[in-house]
């Protein structure tokens, strides 16, 4: 069986590999994805799958029906693009000036397809159904994953487990990143304003600087990751982006501080927004400023479930050796919205090898450069197949898959 699904992962390869260089040069930015769904939804039905593409905004719900309806597994794949020029030089780059798959979801969506592909061909002996779950808007919050859920795609019938992936240019091609457990953080935005008295440059005493208080702000935000946290505890609290004033000559009345705050304990997310508030209130009061806190709670943490991590390491290491896993050690900071379909079923997420400095594949995620090996589609293609069969079976044997 998984001998098949690696030699039908090879065979469908090129048609992966095409697919993907389409999406990549039809990037649509968060729940603008009309192109991408057209292309996709014609892609699914040609295999023969039940396509909703009516669920919610440009999202797309594709059913491989077997044997029986339950159990069910989803298999999920972002859809959209970022506001990022491309600067690969490759002939498939971007059509769509400003617009381009920088973060690899036009590659998940190529190996969603693929697997689907390979899964059809064992249409007839599932002993269960399969969801391919395509979400818009993952790079811009609040997500497109919970309005899914909310529309019922998790629902008739019921997904007993989901499995996702993301590329990782950090990870070499040829080797793919498991984390039992919390494996990405919980991220939340807030905009904090001073609101002080303007007034002339040369008179600032009749004045209550807005930029001074900000600038005290930036530096005492700090000491809630440094002072008020347990530094074995990771916690981060950024501010990226300051906005204020009119002209040099002119004191400041109001500055809007944009931040972020990223942790992976859920309870320690739910004491920053008091954190935060606290320090400015302290720091507005001693100069005579007040301040608005909007804080908005974003992304939870992303937490594995042990159990379907064993599902994909056992089928990795069946499928393409033991050297092709890789335990990560430790967790990212970054955030993904797959963690709402964990907040509600077992899942996991794998993270797929895609660097290969020769051919430039070395660039972040979000970069204008930002390249893949396209070797790692039929890789990853094969271990989201792999994963549905072993599932199947493990729960034909009545293992039970715990949250």
């Amino acid at each position: 069986m998984y001998e098949k699904i690696k030699k039908l992962s090879e065979k469908y390869a090129g048609q992966m590999i095409n697919f993907r260089r389409h999406l990549h040069q039809i990037p649509e930015t968060a729940l603008m994805e009309f192109e991408t769904k057209k292309s996709v939804v014609s892609q699914l039905k040609k295999i023969g799958l039940k396509v909703n593409g009516g669920l919610w905004r440009t999202s797309i719900v594709a059913m491989l029906e077997g044997q029986k309806t339950n159990p069910c597994v989803a298999i999920r794949s972002d859809m959209d693009a970022l506001p990022v020029t491309e600067k690969t030089g490759d002939f498939f780059a971007s059509k769509n000036n400003g617009s381009m798959h920088a973060c690899g979801h036009d590659a998940h969506m190529a190996m969603v397809w693929g697997a689907a592909k390979i899964l059809s061909s064992f249409k007839k002996t599932l002993p269960g159904s399969v969801k391919f779950l395509f979400q818009p808007s993952e790079e811009e919050p609040p997500g497109g994953a919970n309005p899914m859920i909310t529309a019922g795609a998790l629902n008739k019938p019921t997904v007993d487990a989901i499995f996702g992936l993301h590329v990782d240019p950090t990870i070499p091609i040829g080797k793919i990143g498991l984390k039992k457990g919390p494996m990405m953080a919980q991220v939340d935005d807030f905009d904090l304003t001073v609101i002080g008295k303007s007034g002339h440059a040369a008179r600032p005493h009749e004045t209550v600087d807005a930029v001074v208080v900000a600038a005290q702000l930036v530096t005492a935000l700090q000491s809630i990751s440094s002072r008020r946290v347990n530094p074995l505890d990771p916690i981060i609290v950024t501010i990226g982006q300051i906005e204020g004033g009119t002209a040099r000559n002119i004191i400041a009345d109001k500055v809007t501080l944009y931040g972020t705050a990223r942790t992976l304990d859920k309870k320690l997310a739910g004491k920053i927004p008091d954190m935060i508030k606290k320090i400015a209130d302290g720091i507005c009061k001693a100069h005579g400023a007040t301040h608005v806190l909007d804080y908005r709670v974003g992304y939870p943490v992303l937490s594995n479930s042990p159990e379907i991590i064993d599902i994909l390491g056992s089928v990795i290491t069946r499928m393409h050796g033991k050297k092709t896993a890789m335990e990560k050690d430790r967790p990212g900071m970054g955030a993904e919205d797959f963690a709402c379909y964990l907040r509600e079923v077992p899942g996991a997420m794998f993270l797929l090898g895609i660097r290969n400095k020769s051919i430039g594949a070395d660039k972040p995620w979000h970069h204008p450069e930002f390249k893949i090996d396209e070797k790692a589609i039929p890789l990853g293609a094969s271990v989201l197949a792999a994963a549905v069969i072993e599932y199947f079976e493990r729960n034909s044997l009545k293992i039970v898959i715990k949250g």
